[in-house]
């Protein structure tokens, strides 16, 4: 039972309110680079839907930036360390590592020739470094500043030249190598987000909170200029990125615009308005080839476009928090997955070609939690908001009226024909049919975790941290408890039943997985073990011969029901991070969602 990795569908640059994101570009033009959590994310330029993550950060990962020869990546976390790894392989080889600060990187700059790196950011002793790249020593000293570094950039002209830009409102100015400090630039009255030559090294630019951007000479350092007249943007000014002519470049900011200036001239000669909303507010930008790509506070990448300055040419959307959940539905034969994050965010993708959106309107406003298809082609999701929605697949937005409300935080849904639904909530099992709460169960008698209604309607388990599946019949509008409880080895985290119906399976914190044969009065068929830690997601194929199951061992397991000793295993399926939700497109493909915030599809080949 091989398996292959099919396709990786990314998240966005998980991004900060009032904090700068640094967007790498590849010397070739081909990719750029951005980080989300633990991640570095490499999407293709021409076709970001081919995507490539890089999980080895033990913590945060803050910027990643390609090496001008492209061979290389020097990415930077949130403790200090700097790991430079290999751009070639799809292995990734790490090729050197090093500490040079003792906090949080914010920016990296390579020299021409890829033998120095300058990073800064903030820490205990020292705001920045500059080192040769393959063993580490010192080719000089990033001083002059008295709050953490922003950002920093170095000539890609001999004589060299290194600048820095930080929060005490000043850049510095540094000849070398060794980099020696020079003098310090004290143009603007607020933070200074960012600095960059120009790629021809004449110029270099600096872009702060108060809006400004300054002009200096490259190889002096002496201020020639600024843009716009007395103010570039009316809100703080985050990113800079030049063209590769040198002669313009845009400039990202908080007024929700991105401006194109004509550096000689220094007028803005188009404006890019993304929006009126906070969240279109612009955090970073780059200029590659003929692509100009922006990012907003949303974590949406902005292609934009010269022509229609108010419409960007595309826009890239996604996840930027953990996925908690996922499904999969055929809509007019083709296959798309849902899938819904920590922050309320459900997501569309075509399973296909990975082009995927949102819903439209207002959606969850907390953590979505659990998310079915039922058989009127609607998603059903419940969420940490304390509500249940329906929400039209082929509509594609959210309806104000199809919620309904719950007394208690539900924390599973599922559904069966019939237009019935049964959420689990902390304390009450509720039934809802046709979008209304037809029944309620409260003093439940012990604490329910997750419910399962059997595909033909008729029963209704519910799993417990008492570690039993609790059966109900369903009967017209009410739950009639039977009575009948299976025993499992520990407190249930998920539960599915087959989608013919024949077997229902329970996956437990103790990591064990006990199927039940369902026509059988639940006589237990089969038990199977190979989770090192809890597993919390499980889901059937549509051969019903097999399912899947995931969990906080960052494994996958797809499992044979008729015989425990078949089974495959996926490790590293999300490395570093714990499987949050399994479903199938078909009986050869399984989708895996994680806290990474990416999903992904592998062929599996029994």
């Amino acid at each position: 039972m091989p398996y292959e990795l099919k396709r990786v569908f990314a998240s966005l640059p998980q991004m900060e309110r009032g904090v700068a994101k640094v967007i790498g570009g590849d010397p070739k033009g081909n990719n750029f680079l951005y980080t989300n959590g633990k991640c570095v994310i490499i999407r293709n330029i021409e076709n970001p839907a081919i995507a490539d993550i890089y999980t080895e950060h033990a913590h945060q990962v803050t910027v990643a930036k390609y090496a001008p020869s492209g061979f290389y990546i020097a990415s930077g976390d949130a403790s200090g360390k700097i790991r430079i790894w290999d751009t070639t392989q799809k292995e990734h080889m790490l090729k050197y590592e090093y500490t040079p600060i003792s906090g949080k990187v914010k920016d990296i700059a390579w020299t021409e020739d890829s033998k120095r790196i300058a990073v800064v950011g903030d820490g205990r002793e020292k705001f920045g470094a500059v080192f040769l790249w393959d063993s580490g020593s010192s080719v000089g000293e990033v001083s002059g500043h008295s709050k953490l570094i922003n950002s920093v950039d170095i000539r890609q002209k001999r004589p060299y030249r290194l600048a820095t830009a930080s929060d005490d409102t000043c850049a510095s100015f540094f000849e070398g190598p060794p980099f020696k400090f020079k003098f310090t630039l004290r143009d603007h009255g607020q933070f200074v987000n960012c600095i960059r030559f120009s790629p021809d090294g004449s110029r270099f630019v600096t872009a702060g909170a108060d809006g400004q951007i300054f002009i200096y000479d490259g190889t002096t350092g002496e201020r020639v200029g600024s843009l716009g007249g007395e103010k570039a943007h009316k809100g703080g000014i985050y990113a800079v990125s030049w063209s590769p002519d040198s002669s313009q470049l845009i400039s990202a900011s908080g007024d929700k615009t991105v401006k194109l200036w004509d550096v000689g001239a220094t007028t803005a000669v188009t404006t890019f308005n993304l929006g009126s909303d906070v969240t279109d507010q612009q955090l970073g930008c780059l200029w590659q080839k003929d692509h100009l790509l922006s990012i907003s506070l949303s974590g949406y990448i902005n292609y934009l476009d010269k022509n229609n300055p108010n419409r960007p040419i595309r826009t890239i959307k996604g996840h930027t928090k953990s996925i908690q959940c996922v499904t999969v539905h055929k809509n007019e034969g083709r296959p798309y997955i849902y899938s819904g994050s920590h922050d309320g965010h459900i997501n569309y993708w075509d399973a296909e070609t990975g082009e995927n959106d949102c819903f439209s309107g207002k959606g969850h406003s907390n953590q979505v939690s659990k998310i079915v298809t039922d058989e009127a082609n609607e998603l059903v999701t419940c969420s940490m908001d304390d509500t249940l929605r329906y929400t039209s697949i082929s509509k594609k937005e959210y309806s104000a009226s199809d919620v309904v409300k719950m007394d208690f935080q539900p924390k599973s849904v599922s559904v069966a024909a019939g237009g019935l639904s049964l959420a689990v909530c902390i304390g009450q099992i509720v039934l809802v049919k046709d979008k209304k709460k037809v029944f309620t169960l409260d003093n439940l008698g012990y604490e329910a975790e997750v419910g399962a209604l059997h595909p033909g309607g008729t029963t209704a388990a519910v799993g417990g941290a008492d570690g039993k599946v609790h059966l109900y019949s369903v009967q017209g509008n009410t739950l009639k408890d039977e009575g009948k409880a299976l025993e499992v080895k520990g407190p249930i985290t998920d539960m599915a039943y087959s989608n013919d119906g024949a077997y229902l399976a329970a996956i437990d914190d103790k990591k064990v997985i006990t199927v039940f044969n369902v026509a059988d009065g639940y006589s237990v068929k089969n038990e199977f073990y190979g989770h090192h830690a809890k597993p919390v997601t499980l889901a059937w194929s549509p051969d019903n011969e097999h399912f899947a199951t995931g969990g906080m061992d960052m494994l996958v397991y797809v499992w044979t029901v008729s015989d425990p000793d078949q089974r495959l295993k996926i490790p590293d399926s999300h490395r570093l991070h714990h499987v949050s939700g399994l479903a199938w497109i078909d009986a050869h493909t399984l989708v895996t969602t994680s806290h990474d915030a990416s999903v992904k599809q592998w062929t599996i080949t029994y």
